[in-house]
């Protein structure tokens, strides 16, 4: 709850008028533990599957945390339905969601919050506009994230314990092997150094019970056709072909993983050579055969390529940590919590711009505490940080986190502002409000600045007090003129590996 009462003589106007509030008031959310149930879910261009969790946030201070996570209910794994126009079958995925919710024991209307997860070909316009019809009568509750390659990376860094893993200092390579492509992600301190993606995955070619390929995918057929082999949907591929293809795919992820792939196989620019991880963890649907979870042959080349890694790397004597939840190394769902901030500015103008929901937020590396700021250097990292989070395209408003620090001066205001308008060009084009959320004191000033200097005519939303990660949405509500607040919850993403720290111990050694 950020508390909103006039300063220096302003007043709230409820239409189209400038509103300055300094906070001084309590959260409207007493409760010192709040308990929510949460449903994440994920659906990709292979599998998709529900995990039901409960979650239990205690106050610290005038924010809450996660303190607990429990896992209620994890659903049965789906191969991705497909109609015979390539998009996916909406309807099987809905008696899929109703028979797997029935078996939960819980019913949508139990469900306080959670994250519908896309990647792959749901994020395709058509199909992600039908699956969110089937969650449409829960759509205040979710959050949904439509990701590309670079964000999967992410996502399934975190959700694998690669990142968690990284915080003690160790390098972890995170690889998580899908159906259609291999997300690779080098983590340290916490932190996502680099990652990449590359054309491999277990479902570029797929057969029935006879061999005959009844999938076949554009780097499938490119791989088959590199090694002499003629490959067309019905002809038989039999197990020494998926041998030799599977083998050449193991291959390839071992080049990306060392910095030498060719572009021609990549999504993503390459990773650095010359590093070596401390410790690797797979993910991803493959990983289950590399952990040795899973044994069944579902006619692709999964079982294949997790042999080929592993014996490629038996010579390296890489350290393999255990994964926290494999090909459910997705999103537990989103937390939510309400924010004080006591003795805070907040800046909105207009009014009407609020409410907003569901609002991503970047965190962008922006070196703050110099006598004089780069305007050139926070450009780059604000649009570094929107593309890491394929956020650059202009479609939805972005939040920006801020991490302040030194004088208040007018030059360095000027220059933090116009740095961060530059980089946010895309999303500000569109005419998408510029919203700032500042960790220090200065949300109020930097809003006035803008405004002031007349540096942009969008729309501006400014609150200092809170401390936002990469994976954090937003909502603002409207301003409660009777008492002078505006409620803000921060929803943030939670993943199985942080249900459970990754210790250092090995699982394997290959």
């Amino acid at each position: 709850m950020i508390a909103a009462m006039p300063d220096h003589g302003d007043t709230a106007s409820p239409k189209g008028g400038r509103i300055f509030f300094s906070g001084a008031s309590r959260s409207l959310v007493e409760e010192d533990v709040i308990c929510l149930t949460s449903v994440g879910v994920d659906i990709g261009s292979s599998t998709a599957h529900l995990l039901f969790s409960r979650i239990t946030l205690e106050r610290l201070d005038t924010r809450y945390v996660v303190s607990d996570r429990e896992v209620l209910y994890q659903s049965d794994i789906l191969l991705t339905p497909y109609l015979d126009s390539g998009d996916i079958d909406t309807n099987a995925l809905r008696v899929f969601f109703d028979t797997e919710y029935s078996k939960s024991g819980l019913s949508p209307d139990q469900v306080d919050t959670g994250a519908l997860i896309l990647t792959g070909v749901a994020v395709r316009r058509r199909n992600a506009r039908a699956i969110g019809a089937l969650f449409a009568d829960e759509a205040g509750k979710f959050v949904a994230v439509s990701a590309g390659d670079s964000l999967e990376a992410l996502m399934s860094a975190h959700g694998s314990g690669a990142v968690a893993a990284s915080k003690d200092g160790r390098l972890i390579l995170n690889v998580d092997i899908g159906g259609g492509t291999t997300k690779i992600a080098l983590c340290q301190a916490g932190e996502i150094l680099h990652a990449t993606a590359v054309e491999a995955g277990a479902r570029l070619i797929v057969t029935d019970k006879e061999n005959r390929v009844i999938r076949l995918e554009e780097f499938g057929e490119k791989t088959a056709q590199s090694l002499g082999m003629s490959i067309a949907i019905g002809k038989v591929f039999d197990d020494q072909d998926k041998d030799s293809v599977a083998a050449r795919l193991s291959l390839r992820i071992i080049a990306a993983i060392n910095g030498e792939l060719d572009e021609d196989w990549l999504r993503l620019p390459g990773l650095p050579q010359g590093y070596t991880p401390d410790a690797l963890i797979f993910s991803g649907g493959v990983s289950e055969y590399i952990y040795g979870n899973v044994t069944t042959d579902f006619g692709d080349l999964g079982p294949r390529l997790a042999l080929h890694l592993k014996s490629a790397l038996e010579t390296t004597k890489t350290t393999i940590l255990p994964h926290s939840d494999g090909i459910r190394a997705t999103v537990l769902g989103a937390s939510q919590y309400s924010v004080q901030l006591s003795g805070s500015t907040v800046f909105f103008d207009p009014a009407e711009t609020l409410p907003l929901t569901n609002i991503a937020t970047i965190c962008p590396k922006l070196s703050l505490d110099a006598a004089v700021l780069d305007v050139e250097s926070i450009t780059r990292e604000v649009q570094l940080a929107l593309r890491q989070q394929e956020l650059d395209s202009g479609e939805s408003p972005v939040a920006i986190a801020i991490k302040w620090a030194g004088s208040a001066t007018y030059h360095r205001l000027d220059a933090l502002a116009n740095g961060v308008i530059a980089g946010l060009g895309t999303v500000l084009l569109a005419g998408h409000p510029l919203i700032m959320v500042v960790e220090g004191d200065i949300g109020g000033l930097l809003g006035i600045h803008c405004r002031e200097n007349e540096l942009l005519p969008n729309p501006i939303i400014s609150i200092d007090g809170i401390s936002l990660g990469a994976l954090d949405f937003i909502d603002i509500g409207e301003v409660i003129l009777s008492t002078g607040a505006v409620p803000v919850v921060v929803k943030s993403l939670v993943f199985p590996a942080e249900a459970a720290a990754v210790t250092g111990q090995s699982h394997d050694k290959s």
